[in-house]
């Protein structure tokens, strides 16, 4: 009966795997929103498009290659212009850099790592810095981390983690943490990577012992967590916030509640260091009546609702610092369009005008996590040699001295744990060619 419900657990997060991979936006941004990238379609015919979106108009750059590429194809946008393209050939994933030279495509490879036949692997998120670019490979026992653009040598495995792991969320503003909802022993919870540490591993979250608990969404600034459990709810799935480096439980509105709507946070308003209750949230509802945006703030007790613009690539978009929601979308009479709504204004009596909301029987232990203290330390004074003290509120964490990412050494043939290889392409350049920004 054991080797029965771990089957069916297993299956179960198989399915978990392939539906958060088929409800991923169309559209990519950067973490600090000035470029994305999409397969855009052009007759039968996939091709990738750059978009740019730190001017005072957005504009769109094709970047065909000598030939149509795949509808799975990946995309990622880096910040110096340039494109990340993920192919996949006979379990043989394929990284290369895309970037316009006047009227053509430019294209730098960057490597190829090969995959059991029983694994898969898929862009996370881009990175909070932008120049790097990583790949989650999740195989039968374990799960690697590649870097696969920004390297010195092409594709890079980083970190092998025990049990098969999901999402992919930064917690920091650097590209050094990252969590991951790992499933092991029949349940899922958040742990942390260290990417800076030879990939050491420390949990993050945890309700309860039964429960299955996931990351989905965070901000560094605030440490402002969204997160998606069945602890106060066995079997259902509720959505929830909590804060990074806190004591206090997770908190499960009711107006995040919808029985017949799907909701799913996308962006987080940056900037609020020490209010994280009154950042902005934006989410993506999915309903009978079809999609559309919500707007929602710990502090309150309700969820604005506005409509989508005609177009949006569902589940893409960012929050700016001011509260603006820049949503991309494209239509006929617009291929290359963004739309900007404002969060509501946080009333007055918000904080007094929350109810009480049902908590988790236990607090979640976000203060294991090592991302405590997320402000800088205030200056030492002068002629004072003791440890610097903390910000007010926060506890003071001394700054750990950082260690050299373990590397898989160069060389044919070279295999990194749990049955990944690089492959090295004859005549990859490390360096970067010239951006051309057209």
């Amino acid at each position: 009966m054991t080797a029965c419900a771990t089957e069916s657990a297993a299956e179960h997060e198989n399915a978990e795997h392939e539906k958060g991979r088929a409800s991923r936006p169309g559209c990519v941004l950067t973490a600090d929103g000035t470029y994305a990238a999409r397969l855009a379609l052009d007759g039968e015919c996939w091709f990738p498009e750059r978009w740019t979106l730190d001017g005072p108009e957005p504009y769109a750059v094709p970047l065909p290659s000598h030939q149509p590429e795949e509808p799975g194809t990946e995309v990622l946008p880096m910040t110096d212009g340039r494109v990340l393209i993920h192919r996949v050939t006979a379990g043989r994933h394929a990284f290369s850099l895309l970037y316009p030279t006047g009227p053509g495509t430019g294209e730098l490879p960057l490597g190829a790592v090969e995959c059991p036949e029983d694994s898969r692997l898929w862009l996370l998120p881009p990175a909070p810095d932008g120049e790097h670019a990583y790949a989650l490979a999740v195989g039968r026992g374990s799960t690697a981390v590649w870097l696969v653009a920004g390297g010195a040598f092409g594709p890079e495995h980083l970190a092998e983690i025990p049990g098969r792991c999901s999402g992919g969320v930064w917690l920091d503003g650097t590209g050094r943490m990252l969590a991951l909802d790992r499933f092991q022993g029949g349940r899922t919870k958040t742990v942390v990577v260290d990417l800076e540490r030879g990939g050491e591993v420390s949990p993050l979250l945890q309700i309860a012992e039964d429960s299955n608990d996931r990351l989905l969404l965070a901000d560094a600034d605030s440490g402002l967590l969204l997160i998606r459990s069945d602890a106060p709810s066995p079997g259902h799935a509720r959505l929830g916030w909590g804060v990074l480096g806190s004591t206090l439980p997770v908190r499960f509105p009711e107006c995040l509640r919808a029985s017949d709507c799907a909701v799913t946070p996308f962006a987080i308003q940056p900037g609020q260091v020490l209010t994280p209750e009154r950042c902005a949230v934006a989410l993506r509802i999915d309903g009978p009546a079809g999609t559309w945006v919500g707007m929602w703030r710990p502090v309150e007790r309700q969820v604005h609702h506005l409509p989508a613009p005609e177009g949006w690539f569902a589940g893409a978009g960012l929050l700016t610092e001011e509260g603006v929601l820049r949503l991309p979308y494209a239509t006929r009479a617009v291929p290359c369009g963004v739309a900007s709504l404002a969060a509501p204004a946080v009333p007055v009596d918000a904080e007094c005008a929350r109810p009480a909301e049902r908590v988790a029987a236990r607090p979640v232990p976000l203060q294991q996590a090592p991302l405590t203290g997320r402000t800088a330390p205030a200056a030492r004074p002068a002629g004072h040699d003791g440890p610097v003290p903390a910000v007010p509120g926060l506890p003071f964490v001394p700054a750990v001295p950082a260690v050299p990412v373990a590397r898989v050494e160069r060389g044919p043939g070279d295999r990194a744990p749990g049955g990944w290889e690089r492959v090295e392409l004859a005549g990859a350049n490390p360096g970067h060619p010239p951006t051309v920004r057209t």
